[in-house]
């Protein structure tokens, strides 16, 4: 079993003599609190906590302050999940789906779609954007599939997630040019690579979830030359507040929010990560549109 150290961190890991390095999350209370507002059907579950980590090792590999978002959508029973992780490893995460139609194959729950993976810089510009269709046996499988097409370098991604934890791991080849050492035989890394490759489909969701991030280092690294790093702490933090949410209100428009208003005289939004419910008065309403317009006259005949 894995320490409580081990939890809630996502850890890097690098082969000191050859081009290869690795990312391994546990998540454990995060994964619970991130679920405290809602109840999924186990496959649901589980495929959500997948997500998240996976958000959580596709961020650590940013080199900048931003976000990353996962959204998978499809035509499956699982009609749309999004994770979310930041650069300092906040998560949240939220799944949309139709019950009966809940199955445990992964088929089944993603059926046809694409899976799209935006990262947010601040200050940057504009979102950078990688879409790849949901083709896999996997979610893993569709991310392996996400390296290939947008990040150009081999990697591998294994995930799992119980009631208890989520966690995964990503092994990657990186271009030998940023090889730290000097000289590296080209036929003795592609051999390393070849072995850390296929190592990783070894480890079963036990290994991903509960081994020590020691075991699970040496196992996937193949060599005795490792370097696996403290890491940093993930936790479960919703991003929502209240100018965000009158955000949304405007976006939705004026005459909507309007109508709301008169029907219930107030305008509620709950949040669909943390279920934290937002309530708008017709003051506030002022506040975000301006005074209400004012009838025109009725023309006498």
């Amino acid at each position: 079993m894995s320490s409580l150290a081990d939890t809630d961190r996502v850890r890097r890991f690098l082969l000191e003599e050859f081009p290869v390095r690795g990312q391994l999350v546990q998540l454990e209370s995060s994964w619970t609190a991130l679920r405290e507002h809602a109840t999924y059907p186990a496959p649901v579950r589980d495929l959500l906590g997948q997500a998240v980590a996976a958000a959580v090792l596709l961020a650590s590999t940013l080199k900048f302050e931003g976000g990353l978002t996962l959204q998978m959508q499809g035509n499956g029973a699982v009609r749309l999940l999004v994770a979310q992780c930041t650069h300092d490893f906040r998560i949240r995460a939220v799944a949309h789906y139709d019950e009966a139609r809940v199955a445990a194959d992964f088929a089944a729950l993603a059926g046809e779609g694409r899976i799209t993976v935006t990262v947010e810089s601040a200050g940057r510009g504009a979102p950078y954007q990688g879409i790849v269709p949901l083709e896999g046996a996997s979610l893993a499988e569709c991310i392996d599939g996400y390296f290939a097409t947008s990040e150009q370098l081999p990697t591998r991604v294994r995930l799992a997630a119980d009631a208890t934890r989520a966690g995964g791991l990503l092994v990657q080849k990186l271009p030998a040019d940023i090889q730290s050492a000097e000289d590296v035989d080209a036929a003795a890394a592609a051999a390393v690579w070849e072995r850390v490759y296929g190592h990783a489909a070894t480890l079963d969701a036990n290994d991903l979830l509960y081994a020590p991030a020691e075991t699970l280092v040496r196992r996937s690294a193949t060599v005795e030359d490792v370097r696996l790093f403290s890491g940093s702490p993930v936790q479960f933090e919703c991003r929502c507040n209240r100018e965000r949410v009158l955000g949304v209100l405007r976006a939705l428009g004026e005459e909507e929010v309007r109508d709301v208003l008169g029907e219930q005289g107030t305008v509620t939004v709950t949040c669909e990560f943390c279920r934290r419910p937002y309530v708008f008065d017709a003051i506030d309403v002022t506040q975000a549109f301006g005074p209400p317009p004012v009838p025109a006259p009725k023309r006498l005949n």
